[in-house]
């Protein structure tokens, strides 16, 4: 394999200088049908080994589109499958960089059976090592499920392409009218994709990522030594209430925020920061979208929609798996009311319900603005599990908003006695006093004094253990 091709350049870009070595560099096709043999097939098209990211050990494969499209035969996913080996033997985060024509048709059931070789050892070291997938060119038919089985994908803006199906072959479409194969389509409506950018840029982001993550489910030393005031005071958070990303990067040592599925179900915020050096996944309902200059760009809801509540819970999952603490930051009225909501809504929050309570991990819940009916319940309420529960001083706690209830308490009278219910209901029963009072609420803080209070909370609960009844695993 020449050293100048591209699948090698992108992995010497990835990697920290001169840190990649080559594992099964002189592997070719064994297959003869079709011709095969008149080709060269230098490392059968993907270029497999391992190197350092800020020293970090990483077993990288890269797809070389200039060897038979860089379709997937069978030693090539030998090649692959190898490396996953190593690295579930080693604890250490596999990156896979695609840019396939997809599965060689000259192998036939032999390339099929490599598809299946692939899923297989992704599906072992799933909750094992993080997964990594950057979709540079095409990713097409099975080759679309490595990115779905994979922790977290990243999509190259212009040139990526991914997709189970073409455009031109779904009924009533083509590629000009709705090109459901790129990167923008992908990312905002599939949910499969967290960062679409140009190339040099997702190497960038990778790199940061794999500094925030642990090696595997057992690394305990992934800790960073924290330069950042413990006690910083965060002044004028409460301005940024209904976006949970300023939130995220205001409370975070030094700033730092990494955002995953970022332009997918934007209403719910996902993405890990540090906190005292450690890494801590964070969740958070959004109504408003703030640009650079700090104006709105967008605005939601407070409602859990069905794909926000199904991007919450993958991503607590994944927290659970690597020992991760997760922060919840609430601020939700109720559930989504679209057809589409009605359709996946309660199932999708039964997921998230499941996720948070079934996970085992230091969990601390932060109330922002609302905290109404179920949809409090459903996101990280001390019922399901929350270890401490954390409230700003105005949020509001309760059934229901207090307008709506009085009017259902005050049915049929006038609208002076349905104002004043309203007014006394929301001092009993939505003030987050009264909800401290029974002890669903832990701390009242002042917005400026909430890392201060977060830092303290996960101290804490650092030594953290759980147990939970023997099964070999739940069913929702």
């Amino acid at each position: 394999m020449s050293s100048s091709s591209q699948a090698s350049q992108r992995i010497n870009a990835l990697l920290d200088e001169n840190s990649f070595v080559e594992i099964g560099a002189l592997v070719t096709a064994r297959n003869t049908d079709f011709n095969l043999k008149q080709e060269e097939t230098p490392s059968d098209g993907v270029v497999t080994g391992y190197g350092v990211i800020d020293g970090n050990l990483v077993y990288v494969y890269s797809q070389d589109s200039s060897v038979l499209g860089g379709s997937v035969g069978e030693m090539h996913a030998r090649k692959i499958v190898r490396l996953y080996d190593l690295a579930i033997k080693t604890g250490s985060p596999v990156i896979g960089l695609i840019d396939s024509a997809g599965m060689r048709l000259q192998e036939g059931c032999d390339a099929l059976n490599a598809f299946g070789e692939i899923y297989l050892k992704q599906v072992e070291a799933s909750g094992v090592v993080p997964q990594i997938t950057a979709v540079f060119g095409s990713c097409g038919g099975g080759l679309a499920l490595i990115p779905s089985i994979t922790d977290f994908t990243f999509m190259e803006s212009s040139k990526g392409r991914l997709f189970v199906n073409s455009p031109n072959v779904l009924e009533g479409n083509y590629k000009e009218k709705l090109d459901t194969s790129c990167a923008k389509w992908q990312s905002s409506e599939v949910g499969t994709v967290d960062v679409v950018a140009d190339e040099d840029t997702i190497y960038t982001q990778i790199r940061e990522l794999v500094s925030m993550l642990p090696s595997n489910n057992e690394d305990t030393d992934s800790y960073a030594e924290c330069t950042d005031d413990l006690n910083r005071l965060c002044e004028n958070l409460d301005g940024a209430a209904g976006d949970p990303a300023v939130i995220a990067g205001q409370i975070s040592d030094n700033g730092i925020f990494f955002e995953t599925k970022r332009n997918y179900a934007k209403e719910m915020v996902t993405g890990f920061i540090k906190l005292n050096g450690a890494t801590v996944g964070i969740v958070g309902n959004r109504t408003v979208i703030f640009d650079e200059n700090g104006k709105e760009s967008e605005k939601f809801e407070d409602r859990l929609t069905a794909h926000a509540l199904d991007k919450a819970a993958e991503f607590i999952n994944f927290c659970d798996a690597f020992d991760l603490p997760v922060l919840t930051l609430t601020n939700a009225s109720g559930f989504g009311s679209s057809k589409c909501d009605e359709r996946h809504v309660s199932k999708a929050a039964g997921r998230l319900v499941y996720a948070l309570a079934n996970a085992t991990v230091p969990k601390v819940n932060l109330i922002t603005e609302k905290a109404f009916g179920s949809a409090y319940v459903v996101m990280n309420s001390k019922a399901i599990g929350a270890d401490v529960t954390i409230s700003w001083p105005d949020a509001q706690i309760g059934t229901m908003n207090a307008d709506i209830a009085a009017k259902i308490l005050c049915d049929g009278k006038d609208a002076e006695t349905v104002s004043k219910t309203a007014a006394e209901y929301a001092k009993l029963q939505n003030n987050v006093k009264s909800a401290a009072a029974r002890g669903y609420v832990d701390e009242i803080v002042e917005p400026a004094d909430t890392r201060k209070y977060v830092v303290g909370a996960f101290e804490m609960l650092f030594t953290k253990r759980d147990e939970r009844p023997a099964k070999k695993h739940g069913t929702v």
